[in-house]
């Protein structure tokens, strides 16, 4: 009977990354500067590898598609961040909210699966290079992507089933710059145990068993590496460093929030960034930098356009 009398909730207020107004400036323009990078960076790699012939490898099917999810999971919530330091009162509508969580799970469990099927591929490349290319075929590695998707869309209804039920009828301020699935049920006008304790054990399971895989695979591939030569050795380890930075970088922020979900929430903020700003933009540096075909390639669509010339003599 009281609980008709409450008023529903409408909207949520965003505390955003800094009470302080005099850093909001600054933030802008700090965060805008990474966004534009990541969109560039990530770009640039799906162009390359959809425009050069050489690169129609799986491995590089699978990275470019890890830089299309890369642009999602920057592009769910750093929009309206980097909107919100313009602005004093940082509010977000119930039904915004709910599709920033939807979206978060969404882009998020599909990467970790991506990653996954990463490691899968340099596993039969090191392991079995004579089986990789009926293995890894294209349908294999479109299925693979599909199936990434496929994760990530159960998962994140799975999480949004927690949530839209539930009644919002009191306080309203999430703690962060996004929509969060642990700091939103908090907010409930219920008792939310239970429920959160299903929400880590979703994310938690999902985190856990897509690293202990990703843990397994590499570990695998480098006892078999080691029965080969110094040269093929050092190959596969600087692969094997690119991949386990990008893997530590992603899913640390992640088991970290889901699984030990009772901590501060200012640490949380902090780790947020993480997987939504830096990881996005360190991947296309990590997998770039290092890697001499992806350079060979940049140069050569570089040299597709034609340069502005000078002025001629008249």
């Amino acid at each position: 009977m009281n609980e008709t009398n409450h008023s529903q909730v409408t909207e949520f207020v965003l505390l955003g990354l800094s009470n302080s107004q005099e850093l909001q400036p600054f933030l802008f323009l700090i965060f805008s500067l990474l966004y534009l990078a990541i969109l560039l960076g990530n770009f640039l790699i799906i162009l390359t590898v959809t425009s050069d012939s050489c690169l129609h490898t799986p491995m590089y099917f699978l990275l470019a598609n890890l830089s299309l999810i890369d642009i999602c999971v920057a592009s769910f919530a750093t929009p309206k961040m980097i909107a919100d330091f313009l602005v004093e009162r940082k509010t977000i509508s119930f039904n915004a909210c709910l599709a920033q969580i939807f979206f978060v799970h969404l882009f998020t469990g599909s990467e970790m699966v991506i990653l996954v099927s990463m490691a899968y591929d340099r596993y039969v490349a090191i392991c079995k290079p004579l089986h990789y290319m009926t293995i890894m075929s294209h349908r294999v590695c479109i299925i693979l992507v599909l199936i990434s998707w496929c994760v990530g869309f159960i998962h994140t209804t799975s999480q949004l089933a927690f949530t839209v039920n539930l009644p919002f009828c009191g306080p309203n301020q999430v703690d962060s710059f996004f929509c969060d699935l642990p700091l939103v049920t908090k907010l409930a006008c219920t008792d939310t145990y239970v429920i959160s304790l299903l929400i880590v054990a979703d994310s938690g399971l999902l985190s856990l068993s897509s690293f202990l895989l990703l843990v397994v695979s590499y570990t695998v591939i480098l006892i078999t590496v080691r029965s080969h030569s110094s040269a093929s050795m050092a190959k596969a380890r600087s692969t094997l460093t690119a991949h386990i930075t990008v893997v530590t970088l992603f899913f640390g922020p992640c088991i970290f929030i889901y699984v030990w979900p009772f901590s501060g929430y200012s640490v949380g903020k902090v780790l947020a960034v993480f997987y939504t700003i830096f990881t996005p933009i360190l991947n296309p540096v990590i997998y770039t930098l290092r890697n001499k075909e992806m350079k060979a390639a940049m140069s050569k669509l570089r040299n597709h356009y034609p340069r502005p010339q000078k002025g001629s003599d008249l």
